[in-house]
């Protein structure tokens, strides 16, 4: 038996060393599938993602009456609200029992929700919860494709009720064009004739996997407060569409098997089935986002799980680094490098030099612009970025608070020594910007072109 401790070893070997690009097709789907899967277990390990399932469980459970009577009430008008009370009811439906009876308790509040009851503020209220649950459920994406900061108010308000309007339409859509393709009368017909009557009812039994494909595609495109391609997206929606279908199906069979814990819980059963329910559906949903954010970026899997932390002396050097390389593209005309050509030419992991490039993008130093992948460019011209002002972002980084040096009680011979050592380094760069980085004889070249 191979030893445990070789384990890692073998995969260094077989997984993490091979060049991708000397791989013939197969070999190079199958090594970059086991890295995507080793980099998405790591994070799950991390413990991040439960910690975000879990908080979206506990928003949902105090937004799905609110959100349900905003939905209902937009396919009301077309008459079709009931279309949405059986896609509820079938997402319910590895509860047992139990989710029949929460699916009937939901559309009551739901129905008891009216709009001249509830008056201006009630209806104020209403909408803000909505929007929270939307709120959070974009941080979750965004903490998943490193994104630091969330849409400004004014895109969330409009995007997140576009969602809400457009969303339950979409649902009723899909349901309706399913149902009125079996009820055809040709496809009727077609059903008995074989073999295209197996084919006919394999594929209705698609139909409920790929609409939630559709969904969670939709989902994973829009809610990151980045670009995500298609492709991408359609990649992590399928591996957590066929991860539903497995986890309904193994969930119905826990409840069918657990008659002791209702026995012990007695009527909070149904409820605690019901979040943990929710927990799952979540998780398998950040699961899927966290597949579609390694496929968009495979630069960002490493066999070693975890951002290591960088020494004062190194954040500083692959600060400036990093800056230096933005500015110098921007100076020479050599395009704009992305986020994984910051990467490589630093030689650093892809989580150490996203918070660097967030951190300077957070000051105003850098922006990314590009609609398929963030390209950095500098806010100003590299002869008005003084080299003091990024060190000082840098060496300040997380001063916050009590963690702030003004805070912290030394003595008076200890304060001298900090300011020499300030004042050293600021007279070594004094009025020096990155344009001065640059290599003059590079810019010499740029400017007889």
């Amino acid at each position: 038996m191979r030893d445990f401790w070789q384990f890692p070893t073998f995969i260094r070997s077989r997984i993490w060393e091979p060049d991708l690009k000397r791989l013939g097709t197969w070999q190079n789907i199958a090594v970059r599938s086991a890295r995507m899967l080793w980099s998405v277990v790591g994070d799950l390990r991390q413990g991040h993602l439960n910690l975000r399932a879990m908080s979206l469980v506990y928003t949902t459970i105090l937004s799905i009456v609110p959100l349900l009577a905003v939905s209902f009430s937009v396919l009301k008008g077309f008459g079709v609200h009931e279309q949405l009370e059986t896609a509820m009811m079938k997402a319910l439906l590895p509860l047992g029992e139990q989710g029949v009876v929460i699916g009937i308790r939901i559309i009551e509040f739901v129905d008891n929700v009216k709009a001249g009851v509830l008056g201006s503020l009630g209806l104020a209220l209403l909408l803000y919860t909505v929007i929270s649950l939307m709120q959070k459920i974009e941080s979750a994406f965004n903490y998943i494709w490193h994104v630091p900061q969330i849409r400004p108010f004014t895109q969330r308000f409009s995007g997140y009720l576009s969602v809400i309007i457009v969303g339950p339409i979409l649902v009723f859509s899909s349901l309706g064009i399913s149902a009125s393709l079996m009820n055809n009368r040709l496809v009727t017909s077609l059903t008995a004739i074989e073999p295209i009557g197996s084919l006919l009812h394999f594929a209705s039994a698609l139909i409920p996997i790929i609409m939630v494909i559709a969904a969670f595609t939709f989902i994973y495109v829009f809610m990151p407060n980045t670009k995500v391609r298609i492709l991408s997206a359609l990649t992590g929606a399928c591996f957590a569409g066929l991860l539903w279908n497995f986890a309904g199906w193994a969930f119905a069979a826990f409840v069918v098997s657990s008659a002791q814990y209702t026995a012990i819980y007695s009527a909070f059963a149904a409820l605690i089935f019901f979040m943990l329910w929710l927990y799952i559906a979540w998780l398998v949903l950040l699961i899927g986002a966290n597949v579609a954010y390694y496929h968009q970026h495979p630069d960002r899997m490493t066999l070693l799980r975890g951002e290591p932390a960088l020494s004062p002396r190194m954040t500083e050097r692959a600060g400036l680094a990093i800056m230096t390389a933005v500015a110098s593209n921007f100076a020479l005309q050599q395009g704009h490098p992305t986020t994984a050509d910051l990467a490589r030419r630093t030689g650093l992991r892809g989580e150490t030099v996203i918070n660097l490039i967030n951190l300077l993008a957070r000051e105003n130093f850098i922006i990314a612009t590009g609609d398929d992948s963030e390209y950095w460019l500098p806010t100003r011209p590299p002869e008005k970025i003084k080299i003091q002002d990024v060190l000082n972002v840098l060496r300040t980084n997380g001063e916050i608070g009590p963690l702030s040096p003004d805070h912290l009680e030394t003595p008076a011979t200890l304060e001298e020594l900090f300011s020499t050592l300030e004042d050293a380094q600021s007279q070594a760069v004094e009025n020096q910007t990155f344009a001065d980085l640059i290599a003059p004889s590079a810019v010499t070249r740029q400017a007889a072109e």
